[in-house]
């Protein structure tokens, strides 16, 4: 099943999309306060309400929402930098003031040369864990969505903390949300690649992840408990711009696309400061 956000007035509401309709289902914090009932329901549309075209899509996790992102999960990236390969997962946390959906333009912010691009799978916690397994954390989860973390590189490299440059506007696009069972683990490797104005700057695939989901989930379910709807973005592949020589960022005009196998594109135009 794939499940997005639609904004209806000041509310998300979840809603299940079949074929190039959606039906909405609920809001999205009763959505994920009992995700059996309404996964159930979801199970029995065949045919959606609604033109999808129709709808203005809204990130489908409610604002409650951890949002931890790992940095440094794919091997060949985290070589390619000046971090190294870390010992132990690398998560750093965004807002989700900061996310957006496919198609929402996103501002360069005024102190940057530029925004870099870094494609990447998300994962949508389904269940509260505490103190969970591996195994048990990643059979938690609901599903996987298409991701970008669009970074302010000058920002994040101001200090050792990287939570500013992870933050600007609108800059954690998303897209809809693939059930678990439709895409199967991440380890058996998705193709995940990202094209800036058409061109291929990178092309990786999940099987070279160097922490697993699950191991994540686990790891952050010993310090706090996840409730549904929290969200961990996996980690990017090698490709991303700032260690390009010279070093390369998204301009205004410039549309960068993330493809994910079994997850689909997801699309960002970027524009100027000036539209923030």
């Amino acid at each position: 099943m794939k499940f997005i956000g639609l904004l209806d007035g000041h509310d998300t509401v979840v809603g299940v999309v079949v074929e190039d309709r959606v039906t909405p289902l609920a809001e999205v914090r009763d959505f994920y306060a009992a995700l059996p009932k309404w996964t159930a329901q979801a199970a029995t549309v065949t045919l959606g309400e609604r033109p999808l075209a129709e709808v203005r899509q809204a990130p489908p996790v409610p604002p409650t929402a951890r949002v931890l992102c790992l940095g440094l999960n794919y091997r060949a990236h985290a070589e390619e930098g000046v971090y190294g390969v870390p010992d132990h997962p690398t998560l750093f946390g965004r807002w989700t003031a900061s996310l957006s959906v496919g198609d929402v333009p996103v501002p360069v912010p005024a102190n940057e040369p530029g925004l870099d691009w870094e494609g990447e799978v998300a994962a949508v916690v389904g269940s509260s864990l505490a103190d969970a397994d591996p195994v048990t954390a990643e059979s938690a989860v609901l599903g996987y969505a298409v991701f970008n973390d669009l970074t302010a590189r000058t920002a994040q490299k101001l200090t050792a903390q990287w939570t500013l440059g992870k933050n600007a506007d609108r800059s954690g696009p998303m897209g809809p949300l693939v059930t678990a069972d439709e895409v199967g683990p991440l380890s058996a490797g998705l193709r995940l690649t990202t094209r800036v104005n058409g061109e291929v700057v990178q092309d990786g695939s999940t099987r070279d992840l160097i922490f697993p989901v699950g191991e994540v989930l686990s790891l952050a379910s010993r310090t706090f408990t996840l409730h549904p709807g929290d969200v961990l973005v996996t980690g990017t592949p090698e490709g991303v711009g700032y260690t390009r020589t010279p070093p390369r960022f998204l301009h205004p005009g410039d549309v960068v696309e993330v493809t994910v196998d079994r997850l689909g594109t997801l699309r960002t135009p970027i524009v100027g400061a000036e539209q923030r």
